[in-house]
Parts: C-alpha cells; structure tokens; sequence
C-alpha cells in the first residue's frame, strides 16, 4: 500500500498513519517528524527549518523532497508507505509524482481527512498544553490553516483529477475514523481493480 494522507494541520492525518501502518505493515513516513528530528539533532538543515517552522512557515520543497528521496529508498519501503504531512503544494505533488515514478512506487490511493477548522484549533490547544509544540500554539495554528488553504487544499484536486482522491471524515472516535479510512481504501481498491 502506497498511501498519501491529506488533511489540515491537526486533521488526525499522523493519528491514523500510525494506526494504519500496523495495518498495512508498511511504515508511516511524516515529513513534519523528520523535520521535528533533524530540529533536535541540531543539525544544520535542523535549525535552518526551526526558524522556518517555529515562524509558522514551510519549509522549502527542496529540503523536503531530498529528505523524502533518501527515505523512500530504503529497505522498509518496498512494500509500500504511508506519507502524511507531502505533498503540501502543487508543485510538491508533481514532485512526488516524479519521484515515484523514478523509483518505480506509484501511489495506490490520497485519502484526505476533512475536519472544520474550530476542531483542529481545540485539537491542537490541547496538544500544545500536553506537548508544547510551537507550530501548535493557537495563533501558529491559524496562520498554518490559511497557508494550507491558499497552498495545501489545491493538492486533493490534483489527486481527484487522477481518480486516486477519497475524502474522509475526520472528526469522532479514532477508531470510527480509521474504519472509514480503510472502507475508502477498499473502495479505492475495488475501483482499481474493477
């Protein structure tokens, strides 16, 4: 299973990649953990996106999409993945389309995860206060849900061009949510092969 979550900052997607990596036994790549990790390793790319991120922005695509060539080219890949938090903008999907068919890994399904924004700013209040992540602070929160407006939400229009796009709702238990995302992906699937 090659699999693009979607969704708004705070939409659930890193929850559910989690959940359905033991699913699918394929690992759950998140763009915004690598950049979280090179952050606290303090290497050079690290603190050149903690500046970027802890200002609410995005980090480059290029950055990005070396970091996400690196990784899918490794062993545990060749089963499958799970990207959450790439593509974030048109010309990252076109990337990721590239780069995928580079390394002869087509994506199987998008599914996008759909959550008003009033949910994911309580979502991520709650998480800031447990986790103390800045890109979760209330006010970081709503720049990142304009950016991912005027940037991000374009991208499931990219993917429903290509007929890969099935939206999900994200709000309720996490176990209501993960069912629905593996009906779509049934259903992803039954259209493929049918």
């Amino acid at each position: 299973m090659r699999l693009v979550l979607l969704g708004a900052p705070g939409s659930g997607k890193g929850t559910q990649a989690a959940r359905l990596k033991t699913e699918f036994a394929v690992p759950h790549i998140s763009t915004g953990d690598m950049l979280r990790a090179a952050v606290a390793a303090g290497t050079p790319m690290g603190l050149k996106a903690k500046a970027v991120m802890d200002a609410g922005q995005l980090v480059s695509d290029d950055i990005l999409l070396g970091m996400l060539e690196d990784r899918l080219t490794q062993d545990d890949t060749k089963a499958g993945f799970i990207l959450d938090g790439y593509p974030r903008n048109l010309a990252q999907a076109d990337a990721l389309d590239q780069l995928l068919a580079k390394i002869g890994q087509p994506l199987d399904a998008v599914v996008k995860l759909k959550v008003p924004s009033e949910v994911i700013i309580g979502r991520c209040e709650i998480r800031f206060k447990a986790e103390g992540r800045a890109d979760d602070n209330p006010d970081t929160v709503r720049r990142r849900l304009a950016i991912y407006a005027e940037q991000t939400a374009p991208v499931a229009d990219f993917y429903a061009r290509r007929g890969k796009l099935q939206i999900v709702d994200g709000v309720g238990e996490l176990s209501d949510v993960t069912a629905r995302v593996k009906q779509a992906l049934q259903n992803e699937s039954a259209a493929a092969n049918g």
